[in-house]
Formats: C-alpha cells, structure tokens, sequence
C-alpha cells in the first residue's frame, strides 16, 4: 500500500437533475468474462450531443440493473486503457461510459499514450483539450452523458450515478458534478490538473453547487508545484476526501502513460490503492 499524508483524513460529503438527450447505439455488443466471473457486455455507442455525435463505450454486467459511472479520460482520450478501465468497473457491478471527450474535432486521437513525447505532440494535444474545455462545452456533454446513462435498461436509475476522472479528467468531474447535481452521488478526480486557479471559472469555485460524495486524489508531483490548491480544495469542500500520495507523478493511475523525465509515471501500487478508494466511495454513495 502506499503511504498518503497523515494530516490529510479522508472525509465525505453528500449530491444529487434527469435529462434527456438522443442516443443511439452502433456496433455489435461483445460479452466478455471479467473479473471475478461477472460476464460483462461491450458496446461502442453513439451519444446525441447539441455539438454533435460522441462516439464512446459502454461497459455492463451481462445481466441485472446497477448503478451509472461517467469516466472522464485525460488528454489522451478514450483509448484501450481506459476501455480497459471501464471493463474492470463494469465488473465491480457498475454500468460505465468512457466517452471520446475530443469529438468535436478528432475520433480517438490516440491508441497507446505511452510513446508520446509531449514536447512534439503540444501543437496536437492542446486542441483537442480546448474543445472540451471551451466554455458550456463539458456543461452540455455532462449533461447528454448523463442522459444517455438513464435512458440505459441496464441502468437502475433509483441509485445515484458516479463519474471519475483522469488529468484533464478531474476538472470535468467537478463540472459534472456541478451541472447535474440531482443525479451525481459521487465524483473523484486523480491526478486532476488545473482544479484550483485564480479565474472566476476556477473548479473548485463549483463547491456550492455540489452535494456529491467527493475524493481528491493528488500527485505529490502536483503537490509540491501548487501546494495551496490541496488547503483551497479542502476549504471549498470540507466534508470530501482530500489526499496527497506520497511520491506519485502526475498521471500515476494510467497504465500506458508517458515516462516523466525518464522514469515511469504509471504506479501499480499507487493506483491500485487509488481504485480500492474509488470503490469505496461507490460503495457508500451510490444507493
């Protein structure tokens, strides 16, 4: 297990909007033995935004209603880590969506992070992380995701949805959060960049919009280059979980992430304490 700040106690706090929206599935569903024999079902699907069409995938146990999860990715977008992802959630007893966050303007940019040299792919990355991050942009996504969730038969809507995030991921948690509260019982974000700043859209100026079971999850990388945002995001949401994993970079949770000035960011036992803190924060807020 992996050490986390002493002085940074977990906590918790409590949320809760139906929508509609258009969807529409397309390929062939695929039924996987996963973990724990829980046979789970695999579909590409396609999601009716007011941008246009998402393309995303949807993961859940073959048989049985369960409670919604939205995993937002990072900037690498959806891609067979995190399909991966999702199938092992699918598999805890979770209907998961993991939308293609870049849409708009790209399908499925990459297949494999792990090779990317961040200094060559700037020009490429940095668009596909503005048409997500535009303003209302991740508002009106939360909101057709969400949708499309409930619209879902496999989806027990009498349970709150969960939604988690990764880098980039982290701030859209808290926007979906934000945006759907009625529906959202439960958001996490690992590694999540720019949730605190010094602009009147800062994420965690959101807090009072949100009622949901909060985790925040930290990079000591992070940490130590923004110190304050962990005192702020623990001021903006008092009751939430707010931890520092002792020696984790940037991007620690992912499998296929990029080395970090030559040494790899992936960190197993880091992230499977990071998962086991997810599924605990399901567990108690999604009911």
């Amino acid at each position: 297990m992996a050490k986390t700040n002493d002085d940074l106690a977990r906590r918790e706090f409590v949320a809760t909007m139906s929508v509609a929206a258009g969807v529409a599935a397309t390929g062939t569903a695929t039924a996987t033995a996963a973990e724990g024999a829980v046979d789970v079902v695999e579909k590409d699907v396609d999601i009716k935004t007011p941008d246009g069409t998402c393309d995303a995938a949807f993961f859940h146990p073959k048989s049985g209603t369960h409670a919604g999860v939205l995993i937002w990715p990072d900037a690498f977008g959806l891609r067979p880590s995190l399909r991966a992802m999702g199938k092992r959630l699918a598999a805890e007893g979770y209907c998961v969506l993991v939308p293609n966050p870049f849409y708009r303007v790209a399908k499925n940019p990459f297949t494999d992070a792990s090779n990317v040299d961040f200094a060559k792919e700037g020009a490429k990355i940095q668009p596909l992380m503005a048409s997500v991050n535009a303003p209302g942009n991740a508002e009106k996504d939360a909101t057709a995701y969400i949708a499309f969730l409930d619209a879902q038969k496999e989806v027990d809507k009498r349970k709150k949805i969960g939604t988690q995030g990764y880098c980039m991921g982290g701030p859209l948690v808290v926007r979906t959060a934000a945006t759907v509260p009625d529906r959202i019982g439960a958001g996490a974000s690992f590694h999540g960049g720019n949730l605190v700043n010094d602009q009147p859209s800062s994420p965690h100026l959101l807090a009072p919009k949100i009622h949901a079971k909060m985790l925040f999850a930290i990079a000591e990388s992070d940490d130590k280059r923004q110190p304050d945002a962990r005192d702020k995001l623990k001021a903006a949401f008092p009751e939430a979980a707010v931890q520092v994993f002792v020696g984790t970079i940037h991007g620690w949770c992912i499998s296929d992430m990029p080395k970090t000035n030559g040494m790899p960011t992936y960190s197993m036992p880091d992230a499977e304490q990071a998962w086991s803190e997810l599924l605990t924060l399901y567990k108690s807020a999604l009911a």
